[in-house]
């Protein structure tokens, strides 16, 4: 045990040192609880099943600063925040505070909060920045007392609220909007489709602009501050490796070429450490935002014939559930903890191609590249034909793991 933790000690200080000098530092996801495939666990040492996991590596922890004046700002991304998604200022949060996507772009120019007039609709990332994976994905809670509920916000700094049923809205209907269009274009409903951070429930999905008919609305929480967090400054190393000088990380060029379930994932990185893989031994399964950053917005299979990542990494390619060509979920480290006895059954993933779902009795891309879901951590895709959840979203349970180390 005294050689994991001295391990993890000069991996910890190494990682501060190098993500300092980033520009564009990754806060930490701020998971602090260890799991292995079904329940919470005490972590292991390095060697051990479900060693490597979220809770054991720790990035720069999220570190808020409430301004007095309705404004949040985060020290890590340098990002100030409006602290609420309150639009009318009623004092509660409910789907009358809800935009549309036009709507929220032009509230932006004419949005003034604590005496700045240069508030924006944050992108994907900016967005994504803020999610805090103590959060517990409602799924299987049973009851009315919504206060036992955690979302994936800290809700010491920002205002938060689920779904406004009292309206005919869903528990989970919690979605923020971004300034993130799908390059594909459309859902699965043929609609312009806009990329939004679900507090309520843990992911990045895409959500078509239409819905019933009508504009789909969504909750806004403006953003300020310099442009260009979550752009990548990507250098090919001729080794096999990619450094972002953007975050401060070091990438494998490739991916592990196969798929594999959660625990496989975990022992992967272990397994290229004992081999001093592309000379380095300190390599990890990313945590779920450090893998978030990689996704390049601008790409798709539809759109580029490509995943959505620079082409500098080489991405297996696979068939997927349509019968199409396509590009791999990824694994993280971080689990999407939830409310049913197995709460530590599912791994948070990001689609680097479709996001695909059965919807309307076909395969199809529900969610779109660069979607963040979940995944059982073990399991056999055969047992879901139908996919998931209402859009019947993919259930694969084996995925393929991209290793990732601290630049330094």
């Amino acid at each position: 045990m005294k050689t994991f933790h001295l391990t993890l000690a000069a991996a910890l200080l190494s990682s501060t040192a190098a993500l300092a000098e980033a520009p564009f530092p990754i806060p930490d996801t701020m998971q602090d609880v260890c799991y292995n495939a079904t329940v919470a666990i005490p972590c292991a040492d390095t060697g051990d099943a479900f060693s490597g996991q979220d809770a054991q590596v720790t990035g720069p922890a999220t570190n808020y600063t409430d301004n007095n004046d309705g404004t949040v700002t985060d020290t890590v991304t340098g990002l100030m925040w409006a602290q609420t998604p309150d639009l009318n200022g009623d004092g509660e949060i409910l789907a009358s505070d809800k935009l549309s996507y036009e709507a929220a772009l032009a509230g932006a120019k004419t949005f003034d909060l604590a005496g700045y007039d240069d508030w924006r609709l944050p992108t994907i990332k900016e967005m994504y920045s803020l999610m805090d994976f103590r959060g517990t994905d409602p799924s299987g809670f049973e009851g009315d007392d919504l206060s036992a509920l955690i979302p994936f916000i800290n809700r010491d700094y920002f205002d938060f609220a689920y779904g406004d049923m009292a309206a005919g809205e869903r528990l989970i209907d919690s979605q923020m909007a971004s300034s993130t269009l799908y390059v594909s274009g459309t859902n699965a409903t043929k609609d312009a489709t806009l990329f939004g951070v679900n507090f309520a429930d843990g992911r990045i999905k895409g959500y078509g602009l239409e819905l019933h008919g009508q504009d789909k609305t969504f909750f806004v929480m403006y953003v300020r501050g310099d442009t260009g967090y979550g752009v990548n400054d990507f250098t090919d190393n001729n080794d096999g490796t990619v450094t972002d000088a953007a975050t401060g990380l070091m990438w494998s060029q490739t991916d592990s070429g196969a798929a594999m379930d959660w625990q496989a994932a975990l022992a992967f990185a272990e397994d290229a450490n004992a081999n001093t893989y592309l000379g380095f031994d300190d390599w990890r399964l990313p945590n779920v935002k450090e893998l978030q950053v990689l996704v390049d917005y601008t790409r798709s299979p539809d759109t580029t014939d490509s995943p959505a990542i620079d082409p500098v990494f080489m991405t297996t390619e696979i068939t997927n559930e349509a019968g199409q060509a396509d590009y791999p979920f990824v694994w993280s480290s971080t689990t999407h903890a939830n409310w049913t006895e197995n709460v530590g059954g599912y791994g948070a993933y990001v689609s680097f191609g479709r996001a695909t779902g059965y919807f309307g009795n076909v395969w199809t891309d529900v969610h779109g590249a660069g979607a963040q879901r979940s995944d059982p951590k073990t399991g056999d895709a055969a047992d879901y034909p139908q996919g998931n959840g209402p859009q019947g979203d993919a259930v694969r349970a084996e995925n393929f793991v991209r290793l990732v180390r601290d630049a330094n």
